[in-house]
């Protein structure tokens, strides 16, 4: 029994160690780029509201697009927060609700001004949340047909605490680029440390540094969703190629699909981390994320099914190396799955060898694997607290070490989750709005 448990354990630990060590050196270039050549945080200028450069002078007009399916519960102190933050400021918000969800259309009624506009889709609801951005952008052109100004569409859903200077910094960047994302900082949820707590890890890696490397190398930039803006002349001419609908309804993160065809147009996106020259906070989005291990694991298969799945289908590769090479980075999750599983399956089975004192001490390429990955994950850990610390302090930096394994195990999950359900689509051919329930935060926490 032991020698058969020890032939799997080293099988497993064999396989788990190659494709650590893999992982573990691409995330430490990225790492090394970053700290090499990544730019430090700059301030917005209180005094500049109109960019300096070439002939762009002009500023603006700013539109919000916000879908909204089930959102009664939110919609309304999301807009509230808008006008408070937003106030003296030029913007118009467009809601996007259905027919056949009466809660949402009558929580928005109440709000409805000069400045916030609801657009009731014609298709029953859920759809996608591309078909719902698709109905207020046909909107939005109908009421915009004989302006002169030129207009940045800005995407947030209806959980989404807006900064007070996000509208000045998209009327500052928007004449120099096509597009424009601001960080998002997940809200700490003291109900839930752990799993909600992963998220303020996963962003603060993601925001702080990878985007910004993406950027370095020009590789495309995906679009989060929430609080990224696009010059309404960009939209229109992915709107002329695809049947008068800028956004692709046929996929579930049609936000992260956004970036990869701006680029493959030489649409220039800008990932931008700028100060609050008055109390020099992050302009950024901020936001709950889900708090129960069964939401996170939804919300996480979307996300896998979208980008490493069904984005592979539609997206494809490229002939460029950086754009390889993020795309390998974006499509990675189910494989990074199996090893994580593979990893905890050969921990398993060394449990009893170790328990009977019969595991012998590894020696070879095991020892080589385990002294290199034990570096790796001492250098990652560091790393992603180091991130968290910037933005969040030193508490929640001291969580990020524990919490990489509630990541890795809800890695796991949605992986095989987003598998079967990916199998299901090919199948039936069917996509639809697979949303979590949100919550807003209450005014203390903003």
């Amino acid at each position: 029994m032991d020698t058969l448990l020890l032939a799997l354990w080293r099988e497993l630990a064999l396989f788990a160690g190659v494709g650590f060590l893999l992982f573990g050196l691409d995330d430490l270039l990225v790492d090394l780029i970053w700290l090499s050549f990544g730019p430090k945080d700059r301030t917005l200028d209180r005094k500049a509201k109109r960019p300096s450069d070439g002939d762009a002078t002009y500023s603006y007009g700013i539109a919000i697009f916000v879908p909204a399916w089930d959102e009664s519960a939110v919609i309304g102190a999301m807009i509230n927060c808008c006008t408070q933050h937003w106030a003296g400021q030029e913007y118009r918000i467009y809601i996007g609700a259905y027919a056949n969800d009466p809660e949402t259309i009558m929580a928005v009624q109440g709000h409805v001004n000069d400045q916030v506009r609801l657009v009731v889709n014609p298709r029953h609801g859920p759809t996608t949340k591309a078909d719902c951005l698709n109905a207020i952008w046909a909107q939005f052109k109908r009421d915009t047909q004989e302006s002169p100004r030129p207009w940045g569409i800005v995407l947030h859903d209806a959980e989404d605490v807006v900064h007070k200077q996000e509208l000045r910094l998209y009327r500052a960047l928007l004449p120099r680029h096509s597009m424009v994302q601001v960080p998002v900082l997940p809200l700490p949820d003291p109900r839930s440390p752990w799993v909600a707590g992963h998220y303020i890890d996963e962003f603060s890696d993601a925001h702080g540094k990878e985007l910004i490397v993406r950027t370095l190398i020009g590789a495309s930039l995906p679009s989060a969703g929430v609080g990224c803006a696009i010059r309404a002349d960009t939209l229109s001419t992915l709107a002329q190629k695809s049947n008068a609908k800028p956004f692709d309804e046929g996929t579930l993160t049609e936000d992260y699909e956004l970036g990869l065809r701006l680029s493959g147009m030489e649409q220039t996106g800008h990932f931008a981390r700028f100060r609050d020259p008055e109390n020099g906070s992050l302009i950024a989005v901020r936001a709950y994320f889900p708090n129960r291990l069964v939401t996170s694991v939804r919300q996480k298969t979307r996300w896998i099914i979208g980008i490493a799945l069904a984005g592979w289908d539609r997206t494809g590769w490229t002939q460029k190396p950086a754009e390889i090479w993020m795309r390998w980075r974006d499509r990675r999750t189910i494989l990074s799955a199996i090893v994580l599983l593979t990893g905890y399956l050969s921990l398993i089975a060394a449990l009893p060898l170790l328990y009977r004192n019969t595991m012998p001490v590894p020696d070879g390429p095991l020892s080589f694997l385990f002294a290199c990955n034990l570096l790796l994950l001492c250098w990652r850990l560091t790393m992603r607290a180091a991130m968290v610390k910037r933005e969040y302090g030193w508490v929640q930096a001291a969580h990020a070490v524990p919490r990489a394994l509630v990541s890795s195990i809800l890695a796991i999950m949605a992986s095989r989750r987003a598998f079967a359900q990916y199998l299901r689509m090919l199948k039936t051919g069917s996509l639809h709005w697979d949303k979590t329930r949100h919550e807003f935060p209450d005014q203390g926490a903003r």
